[in-house]
């Protein structure tokens, strides 16, 4: 079954994950793991997939751990078939007819306000970063068509990791994710952490200047830095070798451009499979923040809804421990005729509130274009 039969056979509750290297996708469930424990689920995975070759582990844990429960299946029928792309980017698009109503949670001039908020909460508290998010709803006259937009996504997005996945209560969440959280392959490691956004433009000329000053950026620079240090911490640990770059690279997406670092090790244990590693790192500061629990509970204060499995991490992993976790961001909730999509952006003492708001715009796009709509 190649990528593109994936895609057609795809139906709402199962799991599709498009990645440059290939294409997962599960269907039914032979067994559920559901725990807001994410330690016990880290034990009680790989003993489910122990001594049964070819089988996977595929799902997303939340953005809160503590709160909201990791759904983790073990696929009744699992195929590993090559990438989407290139042929996908000669699909066909899927028409997708428009929301009845659609509704920004908070308002713009409430995020613009909770964002201004946030940046004197960060002096007053000693805090480094903090991640605000806003969302938009969606109500269509039916069931949201979940495979033509998913169909969309994966032709519009040729790198990165986009997926689909089940929720408890007959949901999906589905998105295109530029970052890797953490891959395992063997004893080696890689996480790809991005923090630091600017909108990409179709005149060349505004694109190029958009990266040039995202890449001179100081503000987006330390916010940046913030991640890479978590991240290179929490991995250190486990690694007796790591690899991290001096500076981060620019790396782009349809809609945005991206600070990035891509940092590789090689595991001390090769028993800590890729489900240890990726609870051990989320969430990390490119969507909560630093201190991570005073981020967290800034969070709470600002934002007017529960998060859910945005800002979680979707992915999978197979007998021998390795697998890949991506950040589920860039991606909407879906339930029945309901369609919530969320975009967040990080927030450092020098963040301009109405700047913000417009990053949280542009990064909406990836999900409207995948809808052929205009907000």
């Amino acid at each position: 079954m190649d990528a593109a039969e994936t895609l057609e056979e795809y139906t709402p509750g199962d799991f599709f994950f498009a990645t440059s290297r290939h294409t997962i996708f599960g269907s039914g469930s032979r067994l559920t793991f559901t725990d807001t424990d994410v330690s016990a689920l880290g034990d009680a995975v790989p003993a489910a997939l122990a001594g049964t070759p070819g089988s996977l582990a595929v799902g997303v844990l939340p953005f809160d751990t503590t709160a909201t429960p990791g759904h983790l299946v073990v696929p009744e029928t699992a195929y590993v078939a090559a990438p989407a792309h290139p042929g996908a980017a000669d699909l066909p698009r899927m028409t997708v007819d428009g929301p009845d109503a659609v509704r920004a949670v908070p308002e713009p001039v409430a995020h613009v306000e909770a964002v201004a908020r946030a940046v004197r909460a960060l002096t007053e508290r000693g805090m480094r970063k903090v991640v605000l998010a806003r969302a938009l709803d969606l109500e269509f006259p039916g069931e949201v068509p979940v495979q033509a937009v998913l169909h969309n996504l994966v032709k519009d997005n040729p790198h990165g990791y986009t997926f689909a996945a089940a929720l408890p209560g007959s949901r999906s969440l589905i998105g295109a994710t530029p970052e890797l959280l953490l891959s395992r392959s063997g004893r080696r490691v890689v996480s790809h952490p991005h923090a630091g956004s600017a909108p990409r433009s179709a005149d060349p000329v505004t694109d190029r200047d958009n990266a040039e000053r995202l890449a001179s950026s100081r503000k987006d620079h330390i916010e940046h830095e913030v991640l890479t240090e978590a991240i290179v911490e929490t991995l250190r640990p486990f690694c007796r070798d790591l690899q991290v770059p001096r500076t981060p690279s620019l790396v782009s997406t349809p809609t945005m451009w991206h600070l990035s670092t891509m940092v590789t090790g090689e595991l001390a244990d090769p028993d800590v499979t890729a489900l240890h590693l990726a609870g051990a790192l989320h969430p990390t500061p490119a969507i909560c923040g630093s201190p991570t629990e005073d981020a967290r509970q800034l969070v709470g204060e600002l934002e007017p809804f529960d998060r859910g499995y945005y800002a979680g991490t979707v992915g999978w992993m197979d007998a021998q421990g390795d697998g890949e976790w991506a950040v589920s961001i860039r991606c909407a909730e879906v339930s029945a005729s309901r369609l919530r999509l969320y975009a967040g952006g990080g927030i450092v003492p020098a963040s301009d509130p109405k700047a913000e708001l417009d990053e949280t715009s542009a990064k909406f796009q990836t999900l409207l274009r995948a809808m052929g709509l205009e907000l």
